[in-house]
């Protein structure tokens, strides 16, 4: 979904995609296609992962049914990762409603809660219909979650989450992400399943760039 309602091998990239012409053209290329599949960035975008492993990074949105969707098979898919990919989520700020969503992730990441409660806000946004956009549904749904809300209030309110919020924006920027779900990879390129056809086929396009970075080119 994005402003206008957007909504390692060859091998990996024809399994993904089936039997269609798209996957006969990619094959024919050797794989993906650059300016087809996904995209390379102009200008490299700035990555925080460590020498030696080759950054992911997924843009999403909490709002966002796509990224919700997609949510299972990314999980499966970040447990095969290799030993050199480092893989973020980075949340999205097209508005004032995904930037209370970004708070929302960046508090309680802050808080050590976030990975207990990732999948939560998912599911109270897309099964229990909550919204979450305002402060006061937040400290509700954290309440009902066990999650001290005096203490979210505080970590949102730091300079480190500030800081996080403003450079997910700024990277979001750099890759020119102007829909989610959304894949980075080493600061080079993007792909999103507008591009791949899907957002599971954008996971095999994914993996064929970690390899096209891990082989610099």
């Amino acid at each position: 979904m994005n402003r206008r309602n957007f909504s390692q091998s060859v091998a990996t990239w024809v399994a993904a995609l089936g039997g269609s012409a798209a996957v006969q053209g990619a094959f024919a290329q050797g794989g993906p296609v650059e300016g087809v599949h996904y995209v390379k960035l102009s200008q490299p975008a700035p990555v925080s992962a460590p020498t030696g492993k080759i950054e992911v990074v997924e843009f999403f949105w909490y709002g966002c049914p796509h990224c919700n969707a997609l949510e299972p098979a990314l999980e499966a898919w970040i447990k095969r990762l290799p030993a050199d990919v480092a893989f973020r989520r980075v949340p999205v700020a097209f508005s004032a409603t995904h930037e209370s969503h970004q708070k929302l992730f960046y508090g309680l990441e802050a808080m050590g809660q976030l990975d207990a409660m990732h999948r939560r806000i998912f599911a109270a946004i897309h099964t229990q219909q909550q919204r979450l956009d305002r402060e006061a549904d937040q400290l509700a749904f954290l309440k009902a979650q066990g999650v001290d809300e005096a203490k979210f209030l505080e970590m949102t309110k730091s300079f480190s989450v500030q800081t996080k919020m403003r450079q997910a924006k700024q990277l979001s920027s750099a890759y020119k992400i102007d829909g989610v779900p959304a894949m980075g990879v080493a600061g080079r390129f993007y792909t999103a399943g507008s591009l791949a056809g899907d957002n599971q086929r954008a996971l095999a396009v994914t993996d064929f760039l970690i390899d096209r970075a891990r082989k610099g080119n």
